[in-house]
């Protein structure tokens, strides 16, 4: 029996590489291909979007916008053109939720640090609080890094517009206040074609951990 193995081994070592190479292959073409959804209005829960749009299912996007950063600098839908990027809304003076998800906001800022396609967009929904000055000293605070990340304030009005009727992300307060908002912890995730492509739990480590993956997912070549 050694001498038959002996002899022909080198037809036993070819077969075990075909079969090695047949076997990755066929688990290569089962394995499910990674996609991100694009969402639409109708995909996410009524309570975050605006009524004129709670039942669209048409191709979504980001609308243009005009705001001002901790610089005092306009941001507009320019300077993050061809960009995939994180979105968020929150206020300085926020107790709760706001410190963990900039906390994690920051560990974002890391994962994309040496990634020139990818940036950050934080909104305040408390503009007659958040001055750029207060903008300023919170992002020196947190660790903002200027080239990576606008954290940007603006008219209540154009905040609120944007936030329902393009991210999707911040619920109604109180109805006696035309323009009053409740942020919520969802980071959103919004691909360089401007559509929406994931929401994220800002205070959940794992969330953010997935968030990062997609964006690493959306970086490379040919992934949309």
């Amino acid at each position: 029996m050694l001498l038959f193995f002996k002899k022909y081994r080198i037809f036993f070592i070819a077969m075990f590489l075909v079969s090695a190479v047949s076997i990755a292959a066929f688990y290569t073409a089962l394995k499910p291909k990674k996609t991100l959804k694009i969402y639409t209005p109708a995909d996410v829960n009524p309570e975050m979007v605006d009524s004129t749009l709670q039942d669209i299912r048409k191709v979504h996007q980001i609308a243009d916008f005009s705001f001002v950063n901790q610089n005092g600098k306009t941001i507009t839908e320019k300077d993050y053109e061809g960009k995939i990027y994180v979105a968020d809304f929150f206020f300085t003076t926020c107790k709760s939720i706001c410190p963990i998800m900039t906390s994690n906001m920051v560990e974002v800022q890391k994962a994309i640090a040496n990634n020139p396609k990818v940036m950050i967009l934080s909104h305040t929904v408390m503009p007659d609080v958040d001055s750029v000055p207060v903008l300023k000293n919170y992002a020196l605070e947190k660790g903002v890094n200027d080239a990576k990340w606008n954290l940007v304030t603006g008219d209540k009005k154009d905040i609120y517009s944007i936030a329902r009727k393009s991210y999707l992300a911040v619920k109604l307060g109180k109805p006696e206040e035309l323009y009053d908002m409740v942020h919520t912890e969802n980071f959103v995730l919004v691909d360089a074609k401007r559509r929406v492509r994931g929401f994220y739990d800002g205070t959940d480590k794992e969330s953010v951990k997935r968030l990062i993956e997609d964006i690493n997912w959306l970086s490379q070549d040919g992934n949309d």
